[in-house]
């Protein structure tokens, strides 16, 4: 056997793996032998089938069994010995030769393997990263007040009905059991019909047809209480009895309040309600430069390392293992955001070695159970008990994709954050709709 390697470029090799007749036969001929041992033919006893009814049945599979171990062992084997980086797996070369697999001829194989580059760089003083500061301004905080209030609010009774408003009817048709007390949602009704439904009042009678009132089909059902599929046998036009109006109201600064919002006696004066709106406010804010931080400060590495990759390599590779899996126009399309990934892990990963970082069971449970939390958080529930979002957490934790994302994201945290200390920040002070201008 020969192995013969030629140097494509700096991250690309084409190795050459001869087997010769004389490399592949002994081991074939093993193979046939264990086969024997197991092999039930009819007309023999199990382990005495003659060998030569064993090489014509079994022979093909052998030979290709053998030259497959054969050829693994020393693509693996200089592999090893030359202690690559290797990228992806090592592919079939392009430029294989047909191969003639006639027992006793001399086989050629061919490999493209490519192989990532040596990243060396340090983080100093001289690396300046932007660190944006989103100043909080009395709008802002007047705003997250008001809707810190509104979520607390409740359904309330009004004289007139606004955009948001909830116009409670009774509806009465000829023949029809009348319908008591359902509500026509403002945020549903159509425009023509805006104008009119604004203008009424508890008592008001008027007559209204579903059809034009409401656009989609599920309101009018739910309106009339009826399966979405009779719609087609009613008569749309009711007469609609106006009985009450309501709105969602925003609750009041009051003592009751703040003890629902945080808790009995932790707030008990609407300053001290303003100066805590005013730190979330920050604390926000202060998530939102820090996540720009890890974006920017990937960007500035992606930049300063400027890692040069075989992509003709790694479009072909993922090409191949994704098959059936994906196209390869989804492929190609998704491929420059995909070298991106590529090159921010392999700094990440030589970060995490270079400052000796690890990602420890414990870090990785933490970030579950704040991953549930920011969900709840998300739909507007707070007050979740510990116990349920500990539950939730398990389950999460009972996934193996997910505990590797949740993993990934611990060390990007753990190497945004030496990155941070290593660095020159360089602060900038930003309102806040400026910010969210930023690309």
């Amino acid at each position: 056997m020969n192995v013969t390697k030629q140097q494509i470029d700096d991250l690309n090799i084409e190795l050459t793996i001869n087997v010769a007749a004389d490399d592949y036969a002994p081991v074939k001929k093993e193979k046939l032998k264990e086969r024997k041992k197991t092999a039930e033919f009819k007309g023999f006893r199990k382990g005495m089938v003659p060998m030569a009814l064993i090489e014509k049945v079994y022979g093909d599979q052998a030979m290709g069994d053998a030259v497959n171990d054969i050829v693994s062992k020393a693509l693996n084997g200089f592999i090893e010995e030359n202690k690559l980086n290797v990228i992806g797996e090592p592919l079939t070369s392009e430029n294989q030769p047909e191969i003639d697999w006639t027992d006793g001829k001399d086989l050629e194989f061919k490999f493209d393997i490519a192989t990532a580059p040596v990243l060396d760089f340090e983080l100093n003083a001289d690396d300046k990263i932007t660190y944006y500061k989103i100043k909080s301004s009395a709008e802002a905080k007047e705003e997250m007040k008001k809707n810190m209030l509104m979520q607390y609010g409740d359904l309330q009774h009004v004289e007139k009905p606004g955009e948001t408003s909830y116009v409670y009817v009774d509806l009465e048709q000829e023949g029809r059991d009348k319908v008591e007390n359902t509500f026509i949602s403002m945020r549903d009704v159509t425009e023509a019909m805006k104008p009119a439904m604004l203008g009424v009042k508890a008592g008001d009678k008027l007559t209204i047809n579903i059809n034009e009132l409401l656009e989609r089909e599920g309101d009018r059902a739910t309106l009339i209480h009826v399966k979405k599929e009779a719609l087609a046998e009613i008569n749309p036009e009711f007469t609609a009895t106006v009985v009450e109006i309501k709105d969602f109201c925003a609750a009041e600064a009051t003592q009751e309040t703040f003890d629902k919002i945080f808790g009995e006696g932790v707030i008990t004066s609407e300053d001290a309600f303003d100066k805590e709106i005013a730190k979330r406010l920050a604390d926000n804010y202060k998530q939102e430069s820090d996540f720009r931080f890890g974006k920017d400060a990937k960007d500035y590495l992606l930049a300063k390392t400027d890692i040069k990759l075989p992509e003709a390599f790694l479009k072909r590779w993922l090409k191949a293992i994704n098959k059936d899996k994906f196209t390869d126009e989804q492929i190609d399309a998704e491929f420059d955001a995909f070298l991106v990934d590529y090159r921010w892990q392999m700094i990440r990963d030589y970060l995490m070695t270079k400052y000796e970082l690890k990602v420890e069971a414990a870090e990785i449970e933490e970030a579950a159970y704040s991953y549930v939390q920011y969900q709840y958080a998300m739909y507007g529930m707070s007050g979740v008990p510990e116990q349920f979002i500990k539950d939730s957490a398990k389950k999460i934790l009972e996934d193996r994709r997910q505990v590797s994302n949740l993993a990934e994201n611990v060390a990007d945290q753990k190497v945004i954050e030496k990155i941070r200390e290593n660095v020159t920040l360089a602060d900038k002070q930003i309102s806040v709709e400026k910010f969210r201008e930023l690309k």
